[in-house]
């Protein structure tokens, strides 16, 4: 049977530059089923969940639900629910955690901090600290949303989970189901698409050692699409693969007189001073094809093109 998925997989879609955007990730853990729009379709009271995402809009943070791996017949209100925020800018990155049993104190969170890098509203309103274990692999899951999230998402994070990775959970959405499965890092927050168990446990690996692994790899959800590409031609070209040395400082839309697709030049720098300007074009992923499962309406989906990476001599960067 053909899903979104298969038929990205099959063209041999780039990835590159489709992750989702945050500065910040908030996640709260609500076990049992999850609907198409989880923060008001499942167990947790649809009210705080319109709270949250009134209350994130604009500010950075994305807030998702997350669920150990395995079954999810409804457990009843759980005893007690982990929570987690982690700020994704390279330089400023951390990753918090908490443990409530009431989730409608994260209506006591400042999102705006939260999403400028300050965890100080976590740490105070949900008595939380410093994550001190292993990193976390986030795999979505939401089948109601698409179903080769589930199909291809459940599989893996459940591979994970019983192969030992510890950190593993299932996310009600990243995007792109069409990358299914697609999972995401943190604290550094790069996300990955057709993912494998192998691919994770090195991206994991990774994490621990400050390191980037670029196989597979969408983008760092610091970054809008253009940056996103950015970023990781500019590790490409470079070798560059370790963690929070590269950030876009600059993002301009290329002027066209043609009517043609929006391109951008990208500056990236380096935390030894060196620069990259980065052209990346605006395609069109072809044939037409459903963008999900969820939907019979074709699509061209965007894709991020590097025309381009040149590195900047020190007088250009003075101009």
């Amino acid at each position: 049977m053909s899903t979104c998925a298969s038929v990205s997989r099959d063209l041999d879609e780039p990835i590159s530059g489709t992750a989702a955007t945050a500065t910040t990730w908030l996640l709260l853990e609500q076990p049992g089923p999850w609907g198409p729009r989880a923060l008001t379709s499942s167990h947790l009271d649809p009210a705080l969940g319109r709270a949250l995402e009134a209350a994130a809009e604009g500010t950075g943070v994305r807030v998702a639900l997350i669920r150990r791996p395995g079954r999810h017949a409804d457990p009843g209100t759980p005893a007690a629910r982990q929570v987690y925020a982690a700020h994704t800018l390279p330089g400023a990155t951390w990753l918090r955690s908490a443990t409530i049993t009431d989730p409608r104190r994260l209506l006591d969170l400042d999102l705006s901090a939260l999403g400028r890098g300050e965890h100080r509203s976590f740490d105070r309103a949900l008595d939380g600290g410093a994550h001190t274990g292993d990193p976390l692999a986030l795999v979505c899951t939401n089948g109601r949303r698409d179903r080769c999230c589930a199909l291809l998402g459940r599989p893996l994070a459940a591979e994970l989970a019983t192969s030992g990775v510890r950190g593993v959970w299932e996310v009600t959405h990243l995007g792109g189901h069409r990358f299914a499965p697609t999972v995401l890092v943190l604290p550094y927050g790069y996300s990955y698409g057709r993912a494998e168990a192998h691919t994770v446990k090195e991206v994991l690996h990774g994490v621990q050692e400050g390191r980037v692994v670029v196989e597979g790899c969408r983008g760092s959800s610091a970054w809008e699409r253009p940056g996103q590409a950015a970023e990781l031609a500019v590790r490409t070209a470079t070798g560059e693969y370790a963690a929070g040395v590269l950030s876009v400082v600059r993002t301009e839309n290329a002027v066209r007189t043609d009517g043609a697709a929006p391109r951008w030049e990208v500056t990236v720098a380096h935390v030894d001073g060196r620069h990259w300007r980065v052209l990346i074009a605006q395609g069109a992923s072809l044939p037409p094809r459903p963008e999900s499962c969820a939907t019979s309406v074709l699509g061209s989906p965007a894709r991020m093109d590097v025309v381009a990476v040149r590195e900047l001599a020190p007088a250009a960067l003075a101009s």
